[in-house]
């Protein structure tokens, strides 16, 4: 059985809904480097830099970074649909992954700890720091949902792993409001993903607030 390393509010939400529909068993440990108590302690028996979302594989694999767990789910279960068949197809949505984790991951960890970029900073410096690089990760939204085809998803005929990472993501630091505006028919296919049968409990799990 794989285990599963996350928490509300988190990237794990992905992960989780990528394995509902692999099929195969898993458990889930709540942690997270900022909640304190035994899930983190598992966790960093597992990794040391207490990552959510983590996943140990059957045979003891750990796996972190979302956008490599995905695709490692979508080789490793080719007939869950989360990688498409079509080897074209398929480059397209590893590159999409890494796509995400490479610019819109590395703007969300600026927007949310702006003193790791300037350690000495003030308030309004950070402030100044956060809208920046709030701005630059919309418009690198925008350049990918005009890359991206959805056909009818990013994946193909069915909701796959670069789906999930886009819906989840772009949950984070304003980015749905802006592409509602910016670019509505790609905000539209997110509402679909959320809405896939596989998806819908996990997002309403995730995000009990919303739901």
């Amino acid at each position: 059985m794989m285990a599963l390393y996350g928490t509300k509010g988190s990237g794990a939400a992905a992960v989780e809904a990528a394995l509902r529909m692999t099929g195969a068993p898993y458990r889930v440990v709540d942690a997270a480097s900022w909640q304190p108590g035994p899930g983190l302690d598992e966790l960093r028996t597992v990794n040391p830099l207490a990552q959510v979302p983590t996943l140990v594989l059957p045979e003891g694999t750990v796996m972190s970074e979302s956008a490599a767990i995905l695709a490692v789910l979508g080789l490793r279960y080719p007939d869950s649909g989360l990688l498409p068949a079509d080897p074209a197809a398929r480059a397209q949505s590893l590159r999409g992954l890494v796509y995400i984790a490479a610019n819109c991951y590395a703007c969300i960890g600026v927007i949310d700890y702006p003193e790791r970029v300037v350690p000495d900073a003030d308030d309004a410096l950070k402030e100044r720091i956060r809208a920046g690089t709030r701005a630059r990760l919309h418009a690198l939204w925008d350049t990918f949902a005009d890359t991206f085809g959805a056909t009818p998803f990013l994946a193909g005929a069915r909701v796959g792993s670069l789906d999930l990472l886009a819906c989840i993501v772009s949950r984070w630091s304003g980015a749905r409001k802006h592409l509602e505006g910016s670019r509505p028919a790609f905000h539209t296919l997110l509402q679909r993903i959320e809405a896939d049968p596989v998806v819908a409990p996990v997002i309403a799990a995730y995000w009990p607030q919303q739901a």
